[in-house]
């Protein structure tokens, strides 16, 4: 790995909801499509107009967002603090790893359901192109800290690179990893190899 100093952006990614298809249309219709409420800066990605109830145990989150387009498999990714607020207590997990997470429920105007698993925390990340990954010398699932400066300056260990072909470089961490290093939404970093 080279070793030069690396800054990147970081967006503060708020509690949100991927759905498959399937799912999509039992809780909105049959045949029903999401509509685009903003592009979200990893390519195709994007903030959709509608929400769901998120419900574990009694507990229940009005308005989580959904972001587009439909997946494979739902999934539903929340910070350490709506979990305890559920009352749930969901892994720590990137993107598509649900095996043997938390199970919750979703409520939509056409109906809801109840997943066995899907639930997580999304572990921080870094979203990196192939060519960023080659001129950074950055290697997919290999681990980096990023130091954040400013009034709440702080360092985050084991951030886990993405790289894929389609993605910008973008560093991804939860409201309450925002909250700690006084980043409302986006903020920048520095890579420490």
């Amino acid at each position: 790995m080279q070793n030069m100093e690396m800054k990147i952006p970081i967006e503060v990614s708020a509690r949100h909801i991927h759905l498959s298809q399937k799912d999509l249309e039992k809780l909105f219709g049959k045949g029903y499509k999401l509509k685009k409420l903003r592009q979200l800066n990893q390519p195709g990605d994007f903030c959709a107009e509608e929400s769901l109830e998120l419900g574990a145990g009694d507990k229940k989150i009005k308005g989580v967002r959904i972001v587009g387009p439909a997946r494979e498999q739902t999934q539903v990714e929340i910070s350490l603090t709506d979990a305890i607020f559920l009352g749930v207590t969901p892994p720590v997990r990137l993107s598509g790893d649900l095996e043997g997470s938390a199970a919750f429920t979703l409520i939509g105007p056409a109906g809801a359901i109840k997943l066995s698993e899907g639930l997580i925390i999304a572990q921080r990340h870094i979203h990196c192109g192939i060519g960023e990954a080659e001129n950074f010398g950055l290697e997919n699932n290999s681990l980096v800290s990023v130091k954040i400066e400013g009034e709440r300056a702080a360092t985050f260990h084991n951030v886990k690179v993405r790289v894929k072909d389609d993605y910008k470089i973008c560093m991804h961490i939860d409201t309450d990893e925002g909250n700690a290093a006084g980043i409302n939404k986006i903020g920048k970093g520095t890579i420490i190899l």
